[in-house]
Formats: structure tokens, sequence, C-alpha cells
């Protein structure tokens, strides 16, 4: 048997160590030898959680089943793992040296299989070299103290020519990405969290990881009918439910203004607000107050939800975040004012879609400036052609071609849950992520709109809400 004992002192608290270390999907994060790890047991992660983990070994890779045989939060967690030549016992335990700070002691027993002792002899030294670089990679992740976001010059090639930018939003985009990303151990514990669209897709995606970060959370959908069975999906996944449930249709502004009416009377500071809820709607038509739903859902409604709940935003402690969930639609469209709102002779969803999303995405610069003393930051994300129930319904032939390059929904929610999270992601704004980089906003010259138009946006949103407004009135 082969034992390495590493021990290792951190400024963080030690709820947030326990967190972070006994999920071993962040393996990845901070394991010298670790490529791929993923959860294979549903449930909240504790006793009896199940990990695969996929570690480099010298020319090959070798997988390892890690289970969680005990738990005891906030101070140990035991794991035990098998591979096909060796087992790991790993002993993980956590103890409160302050407030702020912990020391974590980490035992790992390896034994050989099979009998292959000699194995053990040739491997001891190996496995002592692993063994610190993997604790001197968790005490830096749980530092967490990452530099600016900024777009590798990788990337920044491949956002200059058409194909290869497009080549990014499939699921080898991700993958291609994930190599360079830093770790994300930032707890969320006491922080507010407004989710739109969370019951399906992304927003459920978003909704579990950040319910797994410890965030209070309150998610506004449209269905009624839906509310039990997202709550239950989110404590099968999660042990937790959201915080709160609003029950809004976005698309109608008399329900934004309810909503935003009830939280400022509620006066919880908001630190992130997701403006995630939307949908592609091949068939023209008008919401009950006469306005094309596209337009309604996907730009009126959080250019009206953000504003209204700026005050709330104001009130974080630490900057407050907006995250505008845009699409790479996007970039076949340019922003002309007269042109958002589509007739029933000229719609088409997926133009109406891209078009609303451009205007979004413009909005998203222009609130970054206009509220730069705010102590909010404005960013927005695109999640890359993920497989959703959204592309599942309203371009099923788009999906019959690239299925087998679609990104799954939490592969797709991954920069929203970074933009929320990640300590580093609110040292930028007015930026457009994929993939945790900032992108261009522009593939093309001619979707380049002029500062006109630009400048003319804000006022146009205005002028549609007033006519509602006495439309309804009227």
């Amino acid at each position: 048997m082969i034992t390495l004992t590493e021990v290792i002192e951190v400024e963080r608290p030690v709820e947030a160590c326990f967190r972070y270390v006994s999920d071993f999907r962040t393996t990845v994060e901070w394991d010298a030898t670790a490529v791929a790890a993923s959860k294979l047991s549903p449930g909240p992660v504790g006793k009896g959680s199940h990990f695969s983990v996929l570690c480099k070994a010298g020319p090959t890779k070798l997988a390892l089943d890690y289970c969680i045989t005990e738990s005891t939060p906030w101070q140990s967690v035991v794991l035990e793992g098998t591979s096909r030549f060796f087992t790991v016992k790993d002993v993980i335990t956590f103890e409160a040296l302050g407030d702020d700070q912990t020391r974590i002691t980490y035992i790992a027993e390896f034994r050989a299989r099979y009998g292959l002792g000699l194995l053990e002899r040739n491997a001891a030294a190996g496995l002592q070299k692993m063994g610190r670089a993997s604790l001197r990679g968790l005490a830096k992740a749980l530092t967490d103290r990452n530099p600016t976001p900024s777009a590798s010059a990788e990337t920044e090639q491949k956002d200059s020519n058409l194909a290869t930018a497009l080549a990014c939003f499939t699921r080898y985009g991700h993958r291609r990405g994930r190599r360079q990303w830093l770790p994300m151990s930032s707890d969320m514990t006491g922080k507010h969290v407004l989710l739109t669209g969370a019951n399906a897709g992304l927003g459920f995606s978003t909704a579990v990881s950040l319910l797994e970060a410890g965030a209070t959370l309150t998610v506004v959908i449209r269905d009624p009918g839906k509310l039990d069975s997202m709550q239950q999906a989110f404590e099968a996944e999660t042990g937790r439910q959201a915080d709160r449930v609003e029950l809004a249709d976005l698309s109608l502004m008399h329900d934004v203004n309810t909503l935003c009416q009830k939280l400022l009377d509620q006066g919880e500071a908001i630190d992130v607000l997701i403006n995630n809820a939307g949908a592609l709607f091949n068939d023209y038509a008008e919401t009950q107050e006469g306005l094309e739903r596209s337009a309604a859902l996907l730009l009126l409604s959080p250019w009206r939800l953000t504003e209204q709940l700026r005050p709330l935003l104001r009130c974080s402690a630490a900057p407050a975040r907006v995250i505008n969930v845009v699409s790479g639609g996007m970039y076949t469209q340019k922003l002309h004012c007269d042109d958002l709102i589509m007739s029933e002779n000229d719609y088409d969803g997926t133009v109406a879609y891209a078009r609303a999303k451009r205007a979004l995405t413009v909005l998203t610069e222009h609130w970054a400036q206009q509220w730069a003393g705010d102590n909010i930051v404005v960013n927005s994300m695109h999640p890359g052609w993920a497989d959703t129930p959204g592309v599942q319904n309203a371009l099923p032939g788009f999906r019959r071609v690239t299925k087998k390059v679609l990104r799954t929904p939490d592969e797709g929610a991954d920069t929203v849950i970074w933009l929320a999270r990640a300590t580093e992601a609110d040292q930028l704004t007015g930026k457009l992520f994929l993939d945790r980089e900032p992108r261009t906003t522009h593939l093309r010259a001619r979707t380049r709109e002029n500062e006109g138009e630009r400048g003319r946006l804000p006022e146009w949103l205005s002028d549609t809400y007033d006519a509602l407004a006495l439309d309804a009135e009227g």
C-alpha cells in the first residue's frame, strides 16, 4: 500500500471548502492528472454519490470509479475509487481555523490489484509527486484569485472567420474552450439570484447549478401546472427547492409590472438577474396586449424587467450582475428598430428571434455604459448550439442536421453559471461571452448597426411600451 498525506490551509470558510471538494466533478479544476469528471448518480452530493474521473497515466488515460462512502458535512468526506490496476481510498478532513480560514488534510491510500506489488513500488515516487501537485492545485482553486477574463489568441483567430466561429458553437467548441478554464470555486451562499424561464433547458440546468452552489434562488415561470414538477426535480437533483417561485407570463407587460412591483415591495437586494426566458415562435401571433409575441417576450420583457429592478440591483453589496441570454442566431441580423416588430405578412420566426436577440445584445452594451456608476455589471452570453426543448420543438430540421454536434443543456448553460458565480466574471461589463470568453458581437460586416440605431433603441423601447399602455387605457 502507498499512503500519501498532504495538508493545506486556505482563506475560505470551511462550509465552502467542504462543498467544493466533496463534489468530485471539480477534480478537473485542481487535480494535476484529471482530464474529465462526471457525476453518475442522481441526487445531491453526499454519501452514496458516484463519480467517474478520467486521469492521465503516462501516455494513456485511466478511468476511476469513485463513491462517497462517508460524509460528515463541514468535517470530513471519504471516497473509495477503483481502476483497472489499483484501488484508492481518499480521506479528506476539514478544520475551521477561523471564520474564513480552513485546514484541509488529504490522505490517499493506494493498493495495487491482482497482486501487482511491483507496480506499487515503481509508482510510489510518481504518486507522491502527483499528490503534492494536486494539493497545490486545490489550494490555488480555493484561493480563487483568477485574472480578468480575456479572449485567447486562438479564439480571436477563430472569430475572424465565419466557418471557424460557427464551429465554436458545437460541442467540440465547448470541449476546446474548457481546456483553458480556470477553477470556479466561489460559493453563492447569501447571494440572491432572480432567474426567468427555469423549468426546462438552459434555465433548468442553471437553476440546478446555482442551488448546488448555495444561492438563494427566485425563479419566474409562466405555467402554474409545471411548478410542482419543477420543484420536485430541483429537490431530486440538489436536495433543495427554489426558495421562491413567481408566476408571470413575461410576454405580457402587465405581468412584468406586477412581478416587479411585488419584488420592489419585498425590498430584497438582487445580486444576479438572469434574463433567460424565451421561445422561438414559428407562427405569427400577438399577445393579449396587441404586441407581436417574439418582440414582447424576447426584448420588451427583459428591458422592462431589468429597468424596473434597477433599484434592487443597486442594493447588492458586491457588484450586481445582469446576464442576458441571447443566441448565435443574432449574428445573422442587423439592428434596425423599425424591423423589430414584424407584421403577419412578413413574419419569419427565426428572423424575429434573431432580431430580438441582436437588439438585446446592443441593449446590454447600453446598460453597461449607462450603469457603470451604479455598481452593476451587465453582460450577455450565447450558449452555442444546444439540444434544448426549444430547439427540438421549434427547429426540428436544424436539429436533424446538427444533432451529432449539439451541446447538452448543461454545456450550453455553463457560461450563464460562470457569469453568475465566478469571482472574476464581474471584472468586465458590456461584453458577449461564449465558453467563458468574451467574443465578437459581429461575424459579418453587413450586420454592424450604425450609431444612430444604437442610440435610438432605448427610445424605441420606451415608445413601444408607452403605446401599449395607451392602448390598454383606451
